[in-house]
């Protein structure tokens, strides 16, 4: 099993991102998938969660309104696209499938 994050950067207030989680070793398409997001000294914590077929969606309520969670499960994998970005969405962001976790993407909100 294998998560493989992808689209962190240093990007400025205001700005965009979009992330990608790419999934190997497992069936994704049968399986919820979770963005999570750990910042320094802090826990990790949910981001996001897409059900199995992409019909349902839900957010953390810091997140609502500007962040979307998606899925290809053709490609086997999952998106987050993040806009209107915040200093305080700095974090290092996760993927989470299959009680398996991606290995972190950097993200940075600065000036």
């Amino acid at each position: 099993v294998q998560l493989v994050e992808s689209g962190g950067g240093l990007v400025q207030p205001g700005g965009s991102l979009r992330l990608s989680c790419a999934a190997s070793g497992f069936t994704f398409g049968a399986y919820a998938m979770s963005w999570y997001r750990q910042a320094p000294g802090k826990e990790r914590d949910r981001v996001a969660t897409i059900s199995s077929g992409g019909g349902s969606t839900n957010y953390a309520d810091s997140v609502k309104g500007r962040f979307t969670i998606s899925r290809d499960n053709a490609k086997n994998t999952g998106y987050l696209q993040m806009y209107s970005l915040k200093p305080e969405d700095t974090a290092v962001y996760y993927c989470f499938a299959f009680d398996s976790w991606g290995q972190g993407t950097q993200v940075t909100v600065s000036s």
